[in-house]
């Protein structure tokens, strides 16, 4: 069965990764090919919002349900949503999965140095899990943002009734 609307992309991985530009680039790119769109929700702005400075495994965890909880409201009036958020616990992607369908994972890697290394996650879970219908992983320091765009829509087109 295809995707047919209402789907979350959730762009996740540490800090720097390109989990923002990539939100936006593949928005674009989605856009340019289909019309369809819709908002990005970013996890810094979230943050900022509702005023959470707390980087623990907990305040993490509050943050992400939150931007899981959000991402699912807005589904119910976009085709598409587009998450930028670091998404480091099993536990928090397990509970958007959970209450919601369709959700694209897609799982930046870098490893090079970008900065804002003092708030990478040292117990970040195993990114890709069995469970997870849609996942695609993708190196962002082996390929320019163009080539990441390029493989992020193939493969929602693979899975969904873009054409």
């Amino acid at each position: 069965m295809k995707i047919t609307s209402n789907a979350i992309f959730v762009f996740y991985g540490q800090p720097c990764s390109g989990k923002s530009t990539l939100a936006e680039a593949t928005k674009r790119e989605i856009y340019r090919l289909s019309g369809l769109s819709g908002p990005i929700i970013d996890g810094d702005v979230i943050r900022r919002i509702f005023k959470n400075q707390d980087y623990s495994k907990e305040g993490r965890i509050k943050n992400l349900n939150r931007i899981s909880d959000i991402s699912v409201y807005m589904a119910n009036y976009n085709k598409l949503v587009f998450v930028s958020a670091v998404y480091p616990y099993q536990e928090s992607r397990h509970y958007l999965e959970n209450i919601h369908n369709p959700v694209i994972w897609v799982h930046l890697i870098y490893d090079g140095i970008r900065g804002r290394e003092q708030y990478h996650v040292k117990d970040f879970d195993n990114p890709l899990e069995k469970d997870y219908k849609y996942q695609v992983e993708i190196n962002t320091s082996k390929n320019e943002i163009n080539e990441c765009t390029k493989k992020i829509c193939s493969f929602y087109r693979q899975i969904s009734d873009l054409t």
